[in-house]
């Protein structure tokens, strides 16, 4: 057996080993009201980290995993907004809440940040009330209970985002910022950062590179002051919804967070049905609609690909990354799935033979500017392999989803539950004992083919 996380007992030899050792993590990570995104370089809550560490503990305790939902739901601000952090007691992070200025814009006694990430939150929430209501009992009572006390919050957070940042008719999502993405430091991301000119703000030392020695893997420093310049231009103006659009100097359309945005409101629409808020379910399809055919309609018919926009200069940002793949999640038109999958399969992704295994990295693995150590500049998440096999599965691609459970198990046997994977080499990088890497895995092993 595998010693405790940390531990170099590695590799793992079996499937059963494995599980044990992700039950490890996130118990070590655990601090009995929220479980920290990792236990040095991550020692706070982030929103989509939480859903899919809920989906993770679910497989455990159904009760320990809606805990962590309604720890998350009560750093909601009033706006509806979900903060993409909440600040536990541990120190030494940045940015922090001073930083952030958040202090009276997030409810009281909360400690947030001021911005939000991807809703996958509805979409993880509907499988575990599959899983609690398929086991009965306690488990499905919690579930029914959570759902049905819950559901106004999740439709206020959907309309927040629909309202604020996606009222304009393109059926796409703004974010202010490339952490709201969840895919901080993309390609995708280069122009519209490039044209963020940092003003005069506080000097700032980071932590990250203290706990990631290798720092080629992380963001510049000539990077960070952008990121901590959008940080300042949002608490100026208090993070109000309606000042933003007048004064953000990064204003994006994000396809693959408006992707997740279509197949969330799908299921909520479905809880909403199955919880006493049916009258609630024909906006959310409503949304789910609208929000598809705009991921539809940013794909470029030459690559085959999906496409950001950039809001402040109109120019489609076409670089060949992961969230390319967005109509995979949403899409309903069955030609466009099909020639994603091809491209999907081919030798500049999954089909490249020079692949440690057969998953998905976060740019093109034969594009000119991949990076394979540096965060979302390369590597391959173990996150995103198992959301888009689930989104995959849901349209009843079980071969599929069979291939990519099988590939990302492989991947994961090394033992570290790294944050990402060096695609060629299969090397976990990045922070160890990551909490969402061990709660997928966790996904997987719940699969009935696994026990």
């Amino acid at each position: 057996m595998s010693g405790a996380p940390g531990e170099a007992a590695y590799p793992i030899r079996d499937l059963g080993e494995l599980g044990q050792r992700a039950r490890d993590v996130l118990a070590a990570n655990d601090l009995g009201t929220m479980v920290t995104a990792a236990p040095n370089l991550y020692p706070h809550m982030w929103s989509w980290d939480a859903a899919f560490v809920a989906a993770g503990l679910s497989t455990m305790s159904v009760a320990r995993a809606l805990q962590e939902l309604d720890y998350l739901l009560a750093a909601q601000w009033n706006s509806g907004m979900i903060p993409h952090i909440v600040f536990s007691d541990v120190p030494g992070y940045f940015p922090d809440v001073e930083r952030w200025g958040t202090r009276g814009a997030s409810p009281e006694g909360v400690q947030s940040s001021g911005i939000c990430q991807p809703p996958v939150h509805a979409t993880l929430l509907r499988r575990i009330v599959e899983r609690a209501t398929a086991a009965g009992g306690e488990d499905g009572r919690l579930a029914e209970e959570f759902a049905r006390r819950t559901l106004p919050r999740w439709i206020d957070w959907h309309a927040w985002l629909r309202n604020t940042r996606g009222g304009d008719g393109s059926g796409l999502l703004t974010i202010y910022h490339g952490w709201e993405s969840g895919m901080d430091n993309s390609p995708r991301f280069d122009g519209p950062y490039s044209r963020v000119r940092p003003g005069e703000m506080e000097p700032f030392v980071r932590t990250d590179t203290l706990k990631v020695t290798d720092h080629s893997q992380r963001p510049s420093d000539e990077e960070y002051s952008r990121y901590l310049w959008l940080v300042q231009q949002m608490a100026d103006v208090g993070f109000d919804d309606a000042r933003l659009p007048k004064v953000m100097a990064f204003q994006v359309k994000d396809v693959f967070m408006s992707a997740i945005f279509a197949a969330a409101n799908e299921d909520l629409a479905v809880l909403a049905e199955q919880f006493g808020h049916s009258e609630e379910a024909p906006q959310l399809r409503q949304w789910s609609q609208e929000f598809r055919q705009g991921v539809d309609a940013t794909v470029d018919q030459g690559t085959g690909l999906a496409r950001d926009r950039d809001v402040l200069t109109g120019e489609w940002i076409g670089l060949p990354t992961i969230a390319g793949f967005a109509p995979l999640i949403s899409t309903g038109s069955q030609p466009l799935l099909d020639r994603q999958l091809g491209i999907f399969e081919g030798p500049d992704w999954t089909g490249d033979p020079r692949l440690a295994f057969p998953l998905p990295a976060s740019t093109s693995t034969t594009y000119e500017g991949l990076k394979p150590r540096q965060y979302w500049r390369g590597p391959v998440w173990p996150v995103m392999n198992w959301f888009l096999a689930h989104c995959l599965r849901r349209r009843g691609d079980e071969e599929r989803y069979r291939q990519l459970r099988e590939a990302s198990l492989a991947q994961l046997m090394e033992g570290h539950f790294g944050e990402y994977y060096e695609p060629f080499t299969g090397e976990p990088l990045g922070s160890m004992d990551q909490s969402w890497t061990a709660a997928v895995a966790l996904e997987w092993l719940a699969d009935p083919e696994s026990s």
